[in-house]
């Protein structure tokens, strides 16, 4: 059995991963109003998906002075990989960027709404906690509750539910429909939608030739052969995918509002 079909195996979240590729939001996120509704909100999960993988780094990397060599040389390699393209990718007018500041330039590109996630930063530049930029009015409805999910688990010293919550407990295969959207998008109005197709290629390329992977096999480094340590890890990853099914739920009745249809 390989490392990636090992703790696939030892993880069951099958009935989530699946809830989320078939969420109706989809169906919805139609034109382009409807995607800017849904980037709008996106957009925390772009960045607290940095904040989970900075946890890691700073769990089973040295990022203190004076360095010393961490005890697991194979996961140290592992998870500073996926730092280097998640925070240092390259842009599509050369030079590097985060995926998170390509998200934002692709929102200001399509016209999506940035006030909140700027906002945001904004509050955590000048000395807010988390928690106290969370409570921000501008935010849309439930990405308070989605990003504190995370942080509770990013925050925890457990580094394999932060590994499991990464790895598992963000699954995002986008639907083939929705691919479509973009792909249609990107050649009607190239102008407005072109850095969010970059940023889809890019996100869809590493994560499934090289960020799964490491990152699952990162994860069983971290559980071994210890029931509970994995039984804590697959907890982690469920309590992550119910929070994107709910956030889910919560831009699907923005979309509907927004179009005069009720929730």
């Amino acid at each position: 059995m390989t490392t990636k079909d090992s703790s696939k195996a030892m993880i069951n979240v099958v009935d989530l991963v699946e809830a989320v590729r078939e969420h109706p939001l989809y169906e919805h996120v139609s034109d382009e109003n409807s995607l800017r509704i849904l980037m709008r909100t996106h957009v925390f999960a772009v960045w607290d998906f940095q904040s989970l993988l900075k946890s890691l780094q700073r769990s089973l990397t040295c990022v203190d002075v004076p360095w010393l060599p961490t005890a697991d040389a194979e996961a140290r390699r592992f998870v500073n990989e996926i730092v280097l393209d998640e925070e240092s990718d390259a842009a599509p007018e050369g030079g590097y960027l985060s995926h998170f500041e390509l998200y934002m330039q692709a929102m200001t590109e399509c016209g999506a709404d940035t006030e909140p996630i700027e906002t945001f930063v904004r509050q955590l530049r000048a000395g807010q906690t988390v928690d106290e930029a969370l409570e921000l009015p501008v935010l849309p409805r439930g990405v308070a509750r989605f990003v504190g999910t995370t942080m509770d688990i990013a925050r925890s010293s457990q580094v394999h539910r932060i590994a499991a919550a990464f790895s598992l407990g963000r699954e995002e295969v986008i639907p083939l429909m929705f691919r479509r959207l973009v792909d249609r998008l990107v050649q009607v109005a190239p102008a407005r939608w072109s850095k969010f197709h970059y940023y889809l290629l890019r996100h869809i390329g590493r994560d499934e030739e090289k960020h799964a992977p490491l990152s699952r096999q990162i994860v069983e480094r971290l559980c071994g052969n210890e029931p509970r340590l994995w039984a804590e890890a697959e907890e982690a990853a469920r309590v992550s995918l119910r929070a994107r099914i709910a956030l889910w739920d919560d831009v699907l009745d923005a979309i509907r509002q927004q179009r005069g249809q009720g929730v």
